[in-house]
């Protein structure tokens, strides 16, 4: 094994400043949450779609169909949610899928929703098939058969349910039962972020954090937030706290560069991660194909973590190419100089 294949053995597993997941650590995140479609620069068409449905909805006096988004984390699933709930006026309720353990669980929440409420579940592929059996006639009939008893004694009551929006969101749709996914009305792919929105975004978001930034800091602070929203007002806080700490009155565009390589973030917005991955499909394995299950133990990784954090952009920006043998380097993606930030 040569000194190159040490290296990328040994190299850590950095947890990133740029990862859409791990949501837990940007406990100020709902503070720099859009609150209206005006608001919410990106995804025209799915936000053009929302309104005619959501008008129609008011006007009819019903219940919203129920939603589901999908795509890449950070793109807005979740603010999209609140949106939803907010422009219907509607009260709204959020619970995670891998919370729910005992089909109890929901129809607790089920029953307790008031009419026309949005109950909002994010990472949905991961309810479990035993208690997602539970939203089928819930969803398509507002109503729920309940176990009542136990043994012999027991017998299934069907208990009607207020007529209620579910918003689901997922990061990997395949994941998501045919029986279940029919049963969404509205089924929206949310995309990366084009640059001018992204500046829109961290515009925004400077104004709420009492930031001053130029023109020029933010488009550059744009273009290296990998076209995700999550991500852009991660770094943006994190310009911040340098700028706070080094007594910066106005941030540029030289403060900002300096900043991201202090960060270990490239030209190209790509992290170490990044990095590791492209360097060890490029000389561990000569621009592959190579399948996904030796990436991740090569990395030390797990396998959903890759498909769903780390490919989704690198597949975007055209480095990786995805295929039956599995994923390689793109000329593009060869050529990068992944030895550097700059």
């Amino acid at each position: 094994m040569s000194h190159e294949e040490d290296h990328l053995t040994d190299s850590p597993i950095v947890e990133r400043i740029v990862g859409p997941s791990f949501q837990q650590v940007d406990f100020n995140q709902n503070k720099l949450r859009p609150l209206s479609f005006d608001e919410f620069p990106g995804q025209r068409k799915t936000i053009e779609n929302l309104k005619v449905y959501i008008a129609s909805a008011r006007k009819r006096q019903e219940a919203l169909d129920h939603v589901i988004f999908h795509g890449p984390p950070g793109l807005g699933k979740t603010t999209l949610s609140r949106i939803i709930a907010s422009e219907l006026g509607a009260p709204f309720q959020q619970i995670s899928g891998p919370s729910l353990d005992k089909p109890g669980d929901l129809a607790g929440i089920v029953a307790s929703l008031e009419p026309r409420s949005v109950l909002f579940i994010d990472e949905i592929h991961r309810v479990p098939i035993h208690i997602e059996e539970i939203l089928y006639s819930a969803m398509e009939d507002f109503s729920m058969d309940i176990v009542v008893g136990q043994g012999a004694a027991a017998r299934t009551v069907n208990m009607p349910v207020a007529p209620f929006t579910l918003v689901g969101a997922t990061t990997r749709l395949a994941k998501i039962s045919s029986p279940l996914l029919d049963r969404f009305g509205i089924q929206e792919r949310l995309e990366f972020y084009e640059t001018g929105a992204m500046s829109k975004i961290l515009e925004r978001s400077s104004k709420l954090l009492n930031l001053d930034i130029d023109a020029e800091a933010t488009q550059l602070l744009a273009s290296r937030s990998r076209g995700t929203p999550r991500i852009a007002n991660r770094l943006i806080k994190r310009i911040r706290d340098f700028a706070i700490y080094e007594d910066q009155t106005k941030v540029s565009k030289a403060f900002v560069s300096q900043t991201l390589e202090k960060l270990a973030i490239d030209a190209n917005g790509l992290d170490p991660m990044d990095r590791l991955i492209l360097t060890t499909i490029k000389h561990r394995y000569d621009g592959g194909p190579v399948g996904i299950e030796t990436i991740a133990s090569t990395l030390a990784e797990n396998r959903q973590t890759l498909e769903d954090v780390y490919e989704p952009y690198l597949v975007h920006k055209g480095y990786v190419s995805r295929g039956p043998r599995g994923r390689s380097l793109t000329p593009k993606g060869a050529s990068l100089n992944l030895e550097s930030t700059e």
